[in-house]
């Protein structure tokens, strides 16, 4: 389902997930903050180079400060050869920066940031910022080993650099060390929400990414669950529960309670949804949720209400619709139907789909008396008081959901927590 994509350059994520681009490091950027204080190395600062080097070196800063780059060209070919003491050759790395700055080379300003790191005599104070550059030219070069060594040594040094934290998990993620990105990005994700800012997106759709791609789809499903939690957009919702829609092929009984959440979460969108939802509820035997999810999707304009297949249903299903609804109400007021806990919980499905959820929590509650250890019973519980308005109730009984609903459980807890969106999930009808 989802498409590696890379940030540099820029391209559109697939649409199935969508995100925001991640912002990286920027060749304008890095000219102001990796410029060497040449001055202080003219005059020593810390670098002292050797005798033989002087006279390269005198030449290298004549040139740059005419900002000749053929100059400097020619005084860099010259004077390397004579660079021969770390302290030489780290000038001459802050020289091959430079003239990449002049020309707009990073590949020169890459080599001449490693020539510099690499001699061990690079000030502290310089020793983030400059490592943090190293790792994001080898980030865009894709060189993903050379990236981590580099943004590691940029956070040991104590770099702030907001784009550090995203490049370095995603270098680990493309790198292979899929573990190792999801804990950064969880690290980041945990620090956001302490503060109270949301987390960004890409925290969550790089790691969900790279989990799909090595076919590691609950820990995928992990991620993309904390992601609706801090972005319960349709969208979102739909995207992560498409893919348990993919999961649960065959199993026509789960798929029409993710559907359900679909529907609850106005994350249905397209007419097959509808078509399959209407099918599975009609064979189901729920005609008055057959009516009402037609309704919502023409409502919605995803079912035009010119569309005959779905007209055909209607004028099936509603008049059943509206008988059924009398029959279940009439059930559901039977002392007889509480204490026998297949009717409760058939009845106190219809009603769920009628649109009477409060109703129904009784005769769910009765069943699950006869049934404790009954996942299925304790699930659907659950979205009657979600439904009903009873969020902490709700909570509750979906944390002692186990089995095939789990996961629905967990999403259905972010729902009940966050509470009912603007369309109502269920709507009463009685006709066509």
């Amino acid at each position: 389902m989802f498409t590696r994509f890379r940030s540099m350059p820029a391209t559109a994520m697939a649409a199935v997930l969508g995100c925001a681009l991640m912002t990286t490091a920027t060749p304008a950027a890095a000219q102001k903050k990796e410029k060497p204080k040449k001055e202080e190395a003219a005059k020593g600062g810390g670098i002292s180079i050797s005798k033989e080097f002087m006279p390269a070196a005198k030449k290298m800063e004549e040139a740059q400060k005419a900002k000749d780059p053929a100059a400097m060209q020619a005084a860099l070919t010259a004077g390397q050869p004579t660079a021969t003491t770390p302290d030489d050759k780290y000038y001459v790395g802050s020289y091959q920066l430079q003239l990449g700055i002049l020309n707009k080379d990073q590949t020169l300003q890459a080599q001449g940031l490693d020539a510099m790191l690499e001699t061990g005599r690079t000030p502290a104070e310089n020793a983030g910022i400059y490592n943090f550059y190293s790792g994001n030219f080898a980030y865009g070069a894709k060189n993903y080993a050379k990236a981590i060594q580099r943004l590691e040594a940029a956070k040991a040094a104590g770099s702030t650099e907001s784009a550090l934290a995203p490049m370095l998990m995603d270098s680990y993620l493309n790198g292979g060390q899929i573990d190792k990105g999801w804990e950064i990005a969880k690290a980041g994700i945990d620090s956001a929400r302490a503060a109270g800012t949301k987390p960004s997106e890409e925290l969550y759709v790089r790691p969900a990414q790279a989990f799909q791609k090595a076919n590691r789809t609950n820990e995928m499903l992990d991620v993309l669950t904390m992601r609706v939690q801090d972005y319960p957009t349709p969208a979102t919702w739909r995207n992560t529960l498409y893919i348990l829609l993919q999961q649960a092929a065959g199993d026509k009984e789960l798929n029409l309670d993710i559907l359900r959440l679909m529907r609850a979460t106005n994350s249905m969108t397209q007419r097959p949804e509808y078509l399959e939802y209407a099918g599975l509820a009609t064979e189901a035997g729920y005609p008055g949720e057959v009516v009402a999810v037609i309704r919502q999707g023409q409502n919605s304009g995803a079912i035009p209400k010119t569309d005959s297949h779905f007209g055909s249903i209607l004028e099936s299903q509603g008049p059943r619709a509206a008988s059924d609804a009398a029959a279940v109400a009439a059930d559901a007021s039977k002392p007889a139907t509480l204490n026998n806990p297949k009717a409760a919980r058939a009845t106190a499905d219809a009603l769920v789909g009628n649109g009477e959820a409060a109703k129904a929590i009784p005769l769910y509650e009765a069943a699950l008396k006869a049934a404790p250890a009954d996942s299925l019973i304790q699930y659907r519980l659950g979205v009657a008081q979600a439904l009903a308005g009873q969020g902490d109730a709700a909570v509750a009984s979906f944390a002692k959901v186990q089995g095939n609903r789990l996961r629905l459980a967990q999403l259905w807890t972010i729902r009940a927590k966050a509470g009912a969106p603007a369309a109502a999930a269920a709507t009463p009808t009685t006709g066509g």
